[in-house]
């Protein structure tokens, strides 16, 4: 059993809490919030589970706390790296939300320091383990030559009326690393990347906001023979599926974050439905590759890689765009 520690009390801690308890492979250990009442709110809902787990508000005290295993951190962005390499330093692995740093440099220096310190250094980003993200990846091969791809996750964000109103809430706040290609946009770039690996060039454009971050934008991913356009904001809804042309046929997925449905349409021919059904809570299968992981003590080079030139292009995209963060003049 994974003894598991959670920082952050939102509802994506909640999520993760509930898939990772599904799969039987962990136990919830511990809750650490920088406020105690705040971990003892969140906690009521796991009342019910025994034994319970144990709150923290230092986070020094949570590292160097026996009977943890694996570090869940859902913090804000910018808390991401400094959080996480504290806590390897102090021997736990660690599962990081995604992205898993505010720029390339950080997340080069987080990989280092869980290397050094003989611990798991884990992103969490559910949408390529979902049974059909997979199915997606098989069938690229059955249409052809692939020609183009358009990749896009738009969807109006809660907040954006607060931050209309004169308020400023984290998700467009560079203080916190965030803004639509940190957040929603992440989807679609570390979609293409597991899809087609790191492209030749990168082109990008964004609509910024007053507070410096952009509300939305577009970026276009070259690689050898093909395109890849990524469509993104925080600021607009769009129901368009993502899709992969090839020469010999189409496949579009709705919702690629999670897999929502999966059609291929051949040239000249019907539509086919592949979607399979799917766990209701999409990051069960994210829970399950890092459990395979933590049970061979070995870092999937992969996942590693894939990590790491999503940070370089994220880091390029802002620089394109005009998107600078505090932790960029460290």
């Amino acid at each position: 059993m994974i003894r598991l520690a959670v920082i952050g009390t939102n509802w994506i801690t909640d999520q993760f809490i509930e898939a990772a308890l599904e799969s039987g492979l962990y136990q919830l250990s511990a809750i650490y919030s920088r406020s105690l009442a705040s971990a003892e709110k969140f906690a009521e809902k796991y009342a019910h589970l025994e034994p319970q787990p144990r709150l923290f508000d230092d986070l020094q005290a949570l590292g160097e706390s026996d009977g943890i295993d694996v570090v869940y951190i859902a913090s804000p962005n910018s808390f991401h790296a400094p959080q996480a390499m504290q806590l390897m330093r102090c021997g736990k692995h660690v599962i990081c939300e995604k992205p898993l740093a505010a720029n390339e440099a950080l997340a080069k220096q987080m990989f280092t320091v869980a290397e050094e310190n003989n611990v798991l250094l884990y992103e969490a980003f559910m949408s390529m383990h979902t049974p059909n993200f997979k199915v997606l990846q098989a069938q690229m091969g059955e249409i052809g030559k692939i020609t183009k791809a358009f990749i896009s996750y738009c969807q109006y964000s809660s907040r954006y009326q607060k931050y209309l109103a004169g308020e400023n809430p984290n998700t467009f706040n560079p203080e916190f690393a965030n803004g639509s290609i940190m957040d929603i946009g992440f989807y679609c770039l570390s979609s293409a990347v597991a899809l087609f690996g790191e492209p030749k060039r990168v082109i990008a454009q964004a609509q910024l906001l007053p507070s410096g971050v952009d509300g939305s934008g577009s970026v276009v991913l070259a690689y050898d023979g093909f395109e890849v356009i990524l469509q993104h904001s925080k600021t607009s809804d769009s129901h368009l599926p993502s899709e992969i042309q090839g020469e010999e046929g189409v496949l579009q997925v709705k919702m690629i974050s999670v897999g929502q449905q999966v059609t291929k349409i051949m040239r000249g021919g019907q539509a086919e439905e592949l979607t399979i059904t799917q766990h209701s809570n999409p990051m069960y299968y994210e829970t399950l590759d890092f459990a395979e992981q933590f049970n061979n003590n070995k870092m999937n080079p992969a996942r590693t890689q894939r990590s790491l030139v999503v940070a370089k292009l994220l880091t390029e995209i802002r620089r394109q765009t005009g998107v600078v963060f505090p932790q960029d003049e460290v």
